[in-house]
């Protein structure tokens, strides 16, 4: 039997280990606003990258529009996405990192189902700002969904319907006023942090905030 010293240090352990007792809750989201925003051809002009970030939180709301913008479901009747996937496969999953945790994007249910608590923001790149922007996302490709696709082109395909979605956050970052940069990341360690299966291969990282104030645009 522990001593009550070892309980009470096993207890804290618990309750500081990130993933363990601190288990995240699925977050709802807002439904997403699917009008308004600034004309095509203007957003085409002002689309940029940016990689400085004031740390201020995203709204739900924000948050919502941007996924859905993404990767979100713009005919319910067929389930079918704002992005085009090959073969109509879907295979690519937004993950969505914060300083709270990592959630999975769930496009049908409009809410994030969680992943694991902590903040891993810091491990999605190697430049400074992954740790200042407030989110960063993770296009997380799961193979096996490519069904029709011949097995040595299915990591194309998913890079291509990868930067279909990411191009659309680009574009709605520049109509909500946003900075995002889409940027390479190390990773090690990250599938099993992610608890990915072996199947599912991450593409590529893209940092989202608001712009730091002041700071140049390129």
């Amino acid at each position: 039997m522990l001593s009550k010293t070892l309980l009470s240090l096993a207890i804290l352990f618990l309750a500081v280990s990130p993933g363990l007792a601190q288990d995240l809750q699925a977050v709802s989201l807002p439904k997403p606003r699917m009008k308004g925003g600034k004309p095509l051809m203007e957003v085409l002009k002002n689309r940029k990258t940016a990689r400085e970030f004031s740390p201020a939180k995203l709204s739900a709301q924000i948050l919502s529009d941007l996924l859905w913008a993404g990767f979100g479901i713009n005919r319910p009747e067929n389930a079918h996405r704002t992005a085009p996937s090959a073969m109509n496969s879907q295979e690519v999953d937004i993950y969505v990192v914060t300083a709270d945790g990592t959630y999975v994007y769930d496009a049908a249910g409009n809410r994030l189902a969680p992943v694991a608590a902590g903040d891993i923001r810091a491990r999605t790149g190697k430049q400074d700002y992954v740790k200042v922007a407030p989110v960063a996302l993770l296009f997380v490709a799961d193979l096996s969904r490519l069904t029709k696709a011949k097995p040595e082109e299915k990591e194309h395909y998913a890079a291509i319907d990868t930067g279909f979605i990411s191009q659309n956050i680009y574009l709605f970052c520049a109509s909500a006023g946003l900075a995002c940069v889409v940027h390479e990341l190390d990773r090690s360690g990250l599938p099993e942090a992610l608890k990915l299966k072996p199947e599912q291969k991450i593409i590529i990282a893209q940092s989202v905030g608001f712009p730091k104030k002041g700071a140049a645009k390129k």
